[in-house]
């Protein structure tokens, strides 16, 4: 990290509880207003002849990880996790039956918690079904989140034998201190054996998620995973900031404040993790994710073709996302859409064969607006408002009153702005929430919801 650089200064200035940007709105604006009905009128009117991508959740863990934000709860035995597949399959069945059509997927992710939890036999159970109300395209990506402490041989062959092409492992540190502080014990050697069943089953396109910000984390450990992670020749690496949240996610509590680094320490982690990936011919997409220079998401990038959904940076271009599952959202042309968090309520209404929606949000024409810029300063790391403008319909004059904030972001060296377009410094890409969120028109109602930018 470049000590000339006040860094110390810019977060004081800059940080704050800014949206990850996901989406926009973001979750936090969704209401109950959008409910069952609602979406079944959405789906009713899809064109059948459109690609469409599918998200399943699979809301277990064997073990809960302390920095864990997602929506998952520890599994006691098996049988919460045969009925939660046999629901699943229900609300598959329940979801095609509201469509105009048997649509094609183009892509499938399955998250969680963990989805390989299911284990073979409701596996292939689940993606049986998926076959038989969806049509699969022949080039679809089938994506999946794996944990390396419970993914066995027999499952590997199971994932293969479906068609995934891509997988993701949870690695987050290596340090043996830092998993111990934050629940998850997993040697190196154990990823790498993970990674090289994926490979040998022919599933070849490996993703690692990787942590910044946690219990006993250095810029020397940091910088050290990421040498560790490199040796598994990933396609792609995610590197996330720890996001404290423990009024959310009760769990976190069991983490330490005192033990966590302050901001500057964390940049200062994310600069050195990000210095190896550099050196070794990676390219830095985005906020903070990195790539091989020939992976699909890099390409993407390049080609300003790169979007942002649910699961982060993707180049899946598919007009319709379907959710399916415990607190699955669904993005449509006319709105969000997210199912029940908790399970019980999640299964109650597909067990009376109702959508099991809960709460979404219809964009405005000002909130489709403002998405697309915050999407393409997300992922370019640089945007032309007047031009975004223009293809929505608007006059760029209608921001403004951004340009004040933008140009104290120009002053600190954050961007550089020639008059409507804007270009995000390599000093400012950890900034770029708090950039993006200069066009969020919906902050100030969620302020206090987020995890801090920085």
């Amino acid at each position: 990290m470049d000590a000339t650089i006040p860094w110390l200064k810019l977060i004081d200035r800059w940080d704050g509880r800014i949206p990850r940007y996901t989406s926009y709105p973001t979750a936090v604006s969704f209401h109950p207003g959008v409910d069952a009905p609602t979406v079944e009128g959405w789906l009713s009117a899809l064109d059948p002849a459109e690609p469409a991508s599918l998200y399943l959740h699979v809301p277990f863990c064997r073990r809960m990880c302390w920095y864990c934000g997602c929506h998952t709860v520890v599994a006691n035995g098996a049988a919460p996790v045969e009925a939660y597949a046999r629901d699943l399959m229900a609300e598959a069945a329940l979801l095609a039956s509201r469509l105009p059509g048997r649509m094609r997927l183009a892509r499938i992710h399955w998250g969680g918690g963990t989805p390989s939890i299911l284990g073979p036999g409701l596996w292939r159970r689940v993606d049986e079904a998926i076959r038989t109300h969806f049509e699969i395209a022949a080039d679809a990506e089938i994506a999946v989140e794996l944990d390396p402490r419970t993914l066995t041989q027999p499952m590997v062959n199971a994932l293969a034998a479906s068609g995934v092409t891509r997988a993701s492992l949870g690695v987050q540190d290596f340090d043996a201190r830092v998993q111990q502080a934050v629940n998850r014990i997993q040697p190196y050697a154990m990823v790498a054996e993970a990674g090289s069943r994926l490979r040998g089953a022919r599933i070849e396109a490996l993703n690692l998620d990787l942590m910044y910000g946690l219990p006993h984390q250095d810029e020397l450990s940091v910088a050290r995973t990421a040498r560790e992670a490199l040796k598994l020749a990933p396609d792609r690496i995610a590197l996330f900031g720890y996001a404290h949240v423990p009024w959310m996610k009760r769990h976190q509590r069991m983490i330490e404040e005192g033990e966590l680094p302050d901001a500057v320490s964390r940049l200062a982690q994310f600069h050195a993790a990000g210095r190896v990936f550099a050196a070794t011919g990676y390219t830095a997409i985005g906020l903070d994710h990195f790539a091989k220079r020939d992976d699909p998401l890099a390409r993407a990038q390049a080609d300003g073709r790169m979007r942002r959904n649910f699961q982060g940076y993707t180049d899946d271009t598919a007009p319709v996302l379907l959710g399916l599952g415990a607190s699955a959202i669904s993005a449509l042309p006319q709105g969000f859409a997210q199912n029940a968090a908790a399970v019980p309520d999640w299964r109650a209404a597909v067990l009376h064969k109702r959508l099991p929606v809960v709460r979404g949000v219809i964009p405005t024409a000002d909130d489709r607006l403002r998405g697309a810029l915050i999407e393409r300063l997300m992922c370019d790391m640089a945007l032309d408002v007047a031009a975004v403008c223009r293809e929505n319909g608007a006059r760029a004059q209608v921001f403004a009153g951004a340009l004040p904030r933008l140009d104290a972001m120009a002053a600190d060296g954050l961007l550089v702005r020639e008059g409507w377009r804007i270009a995000v410094t390599p000093v400012g890409r950890v900034f770029l929430r708090s950039i993006a969120a200069v066009f969020d028109g919906r902050l100030e109602q969620s302020a206090g919801r987020h995890a801090r930018a920085v």
